[in-house]
């Protein structure tokens, strides 16, 4: 794939960078070195490889879904002007 100089304007317009006509000539090289880079990628045989998030083999961390009420209630609502039950009372708005 090739990479053509109204592209280039419209990659940057569209990221709001201003690029003049001799950037605009640098980044179409740039830009089509990095896509045949891109393009070797297929050339790779992948079929026998599993997808993967990491090249570590990482285990996520669990933990047990439990709802709790976090047990600070009280600190949470401690600043607050009126509060009834672990709650923020508020005037009321809507008639």
């Amino acid at each position: 794939m090739s990479v053509d100089i109204d592209t280039v304007k419209r990659i940057a317009r569209l990221a709001r960078i201003a690029v003049t006509e001799d950037e605009a000539q640098h980044l179409q090289g740039e830009l089509n070195t990095i896509l045949g880079w891109v393009e070797q990628l297929g050339e790779l045989d992948v079929t026998d490889v599993e997808p993967m998030t990491s090249v570590v083999q990482v285990e996520m961390k669990k933990r047990q879904d439990a709802v709790t009420d976090g047990g600070i209630a009280d600190d949470i609502v401690a600043n607050a002007p009126e509060t009834e039950d672990h709650y923020f009372v508020v005037p009321k708005v809507v008639e």
